[in-house]
């Protein structure tokens, strides 16, 4: 049985206020898909993510996250999987992160071999000449070998909660924000953040995109 949290009614009713102000002030509401995001699990037990949409409605979450786990699930908001990231390391070399559709478990272990990645997510290494800002790129399907097969680059700093998505011709297509306050009730740090997802990208692989970044720099 979910043992939901008390505070997390109070906290979706405060996100709604401040983000319809939001909304008022720069009309992004109309466009972009605003949720925030809560470093915290449901379950008392696990620790995981929260993610609402801007009415306080449970949209997606995360609770088998402990440590520095080799498999990570978005579920949406009644437990169904949507996408899993399964870690593969080899020596020598960073980790890279494989973005399955659907539950990739103990239970389909024998045919994973045999199932196409969406993409592959990598901490991105700064080299001489190259873009420091950039902490992670996006290859299309399992390649990792060919510059042309990035999609998309991730920039900015997740520690700092300001990061920007954007795809090849250098269009933002999701962010990540630090949730400001304009409440002196209600008081956002950086385990709760604002993801707005811009028209025309997939709001879950936005939300998988955060989890790889939160086991990359945390």
């Amino acid at each position: 049985m979910m043992k939901v949290f008390p505070r997390l009614k109070a906290l979706s009713r405060a996100v709604h206020e401040e983000q319809e102000r939001d909304h008022d002030e720069d009309n992004q509401g109309s466009s972009c898909t605003s949720l925030t995001v809560w470093r915290k699990s449901l379950v008392m037990s696990c620790k995981g993510f929260t993610v609402i949409d801007c009415y306080g409605n449970l949209v997606y979450r995360v609770d088998n996250y402990i440590g520095r786990p080799n498999e990570v699930t978005l579920m949406d908001a009644s437990g169904k999987s949507i996408l899993t990231m399964c870690r593969r390391r080899k020596l020598g070399l960073l980790d890279s992160w494989y973005v399955y559709e659907g539950e990739v478990g103990n239970q389909r272990k024998m045919s994973r071999k045999l199932e196409t990645p969406i993409c592959c997510v990598r901490k991105h290494v700064s080299i001489l000449h190259g873009n420091t800002n950039v902490k992670a790129c996006v290859y299309r399907g399992a390649s990792l070998s060919d510059k042309h097969c990035v999609a998309f680059t991730i920039e900015g700093s997740y520690a700092h909660r300001t990061c920007k998505v954007l795809d090849e011709c250098r269009r933002v297509v999701a962010e990540i924000k630090r949730k400001e306050a304009n409440s002196k009730n209600v008081s956002f740090g950086i385990e709760i953040f604002q993801l707005i997802v811009h028209p025309g990208f997939d709001p879950a692989f936005a939300m998988a995109l955060v989890l790889l970044l939160d086991q990359m720099f945390s």
